[in-house]
């Protein structure tokens, strides 16, 4: 079993509780510590090859500031801002020693998943800074919210220095998020492809800009989303081509947020979550030692590996269609019925299958249906490997069908991957499918995702 920090401060807790629903458990883990006992950051998401590092601090500098603002906002900054951006390098060059990272000083027990080690990881420092929300607000009138405005690209120092304007080192990107848009920004971006292209995208402006500058992490989020390029087939910030300076006006966000076409992208999202609890049960198992099966879920063999690689639209979806799917399961007496449907992945050469299943007649859970039900979910992948050869991967899903199974359910998740695939496989499933007629008869339809619906 896994025991996990939640966050030892309260901001620190509320990062954790953000993370976990943004990047799911099984990834997300608060207060990791070092060789030498002491704390990596406040919070580290490792997926992949990417590594989110999180740094969490508050200070209260400005509360009182008044007409002393100048020198209590430098004294903030120092201590918010440049102490961590230390830290996070220093954290960076520890990750890149490969050196072991802990679950906790008190256990020893090292954070299950691997550091990556084959490739440069891609690091993502991370600060999050809380105290001056409300000193930004009251500094003018004309502040629309109480964000820090950011610079990249050239560095003021002290000589220059505005406050609540924080000057940025565009040659080792750190990314700055505060106590008003931190909650916007991991809600908006809630999976860990959507954040990471999101913070992968503006290190390219960094790197293309001479200079960049925003007003408030959230208007340049705004900025991002609205900025879809269809000849490379993904939101850009900035232009594409070369230029001086990049700037994103304040209340980008606040005009984006109050659009019909937020408010249809955000209602088309709500069925998106029944993705992120399947995959969250499973996490929730095998942090607990209650896995069943043979799966390796912190090693990356495993379905929900892949299934927590999907981006917030395409687990719409999913959803959409599971939900679909089990309307539709047959209100019919025999006594085994079952319904198949299958769903394209986001990334080229994989699908999903979703199988529902009702048998009158079980028998013991463990040892006679389960079985029944992972065998048949396994042949339903072959033969779908069969009709489409070019297939890389299939997950497949299979329930008891929700329609008949009352308030408690159950679910198995399978990866079949197809690296060694061979004529005698193909032999077998061939064979095994002659019973089942698994896509012998279906009608494949493909359909258009729009990560802003039309309506």
């Amino acid at each position: 079993m896994i025991e996990k920090s939640k966050g030892v401060t309260p901001t620190e807790c509320f990062l954790a509780e953000l993370c976990e629903k943004s990047f799911l458990n099984l990834w997300s883990y608060p207060n990791p510590v070092k060789q030498d006992g002491k704390e990596l950051c406040d919070l580290i998401v490792i997926f992949d090859n990417q590594i989110l590092l999180f740094f969490d601090r508050e200070s209260h500098r400005l509360k009182n500031a008044n007409n002393n603002i100048d020198v209590q906002w430098k004294r903030w900054r120092k201590e918010v801002i440049d102490k961590q951006i230390k830290t996070a390098k220093g954290a960076e060059r520890y990750l890149n020693s490969k050196r072991p990272i802990f679950i906790s000083s008190n256990d020893g027990n090292d954070i299950p998943l691997p550091i990556p080690v084959s490739d440069q990881p891609n690091i993502y420092k991370i600060i999050v800074a809380h105290g001056a929300k409300e000193a930004c607000k009251t500094q003018s009138t004309n502040n629309v919210s109480g964000s820090l405005g950011i610079t990249y690209g050239q560095l003021y120092k002290d000589e220059f220095e505005i406050p609540f304007i924080i000057d940025l080192d565009s040659n080792d990107t750190v990314h700055v998020l505060d106590s008003e848009n931190l909650q916007i920004v991991l809600t908006e971006l809630d999976t860990i492809f959507d954040f990471t292209k999101y913070l992968e995208t503006k290190e390219e402006a960094i790197k293309r800009h001479k200079m960049l500058t925003y007003c408030g992490e959230e208007d340049l989020l705004a900025h991002y989303l609205l900025n879809f390029d269809k000849q490379s087939n993904r939101h850009q910030i900035g232009l594409i081509s070369n230029s001086d300076n990049i700037h994103i006006v304040e209340g980008e966000w606040r005009d984006f947020v109050n659009s019909k076409r937020y408010l249809i992208r955000q209602n088309a999202n709500e069925s998106s979550y029944i993705w992120d609890e399947l995959i969250q049960i499973t996490s929730n198992n095998a942090l607990n030692d209650k896995l069943t099966g043979n799966s390796d879920p912190f090693t990356g063999k495993s379905g929900i590996h892949f299934m927590a690689k999907e981006p917030r639209f395409v687990r719409r979806a999913f959803s959409d269609r599971i939900i679909k799917a089990i309307k539709e399961f047959p209100e019919d007496p025999s006594p085994i019925i079952r319904h198949l449907s299958l769903m394209p992945s986001f990334f080229e050469g994989t699908i999903y299958i979703f199988l529902q299943l009702k048998i009158q007649d079980k028998g013991d859970f463990e040892t006679e249906y389960r079985p029944k039900r992972t065998g048949m979910l396994e042949i339903a992948c072959g033969a779908a490997k069969l009709k489409w050869p070019e297939l890389k991967r299939i997950v497949g899903i299979a329930i008891d069908a929700p329609k008949f199974a009352g308030e408690t359910n159950s679910e198995d998740i399978l990866l079949m991957e197809f690296d060694n695939w061979n004529t005698k496989e193909e032999k077998y499933y061939s064979e095994m499918n002659e019973y089942f007629g698994f896509f012998k008869n279906g009608r494949e339809t493909k359909e258009t995702i729009l990560e802003f619906p039309e309506k």
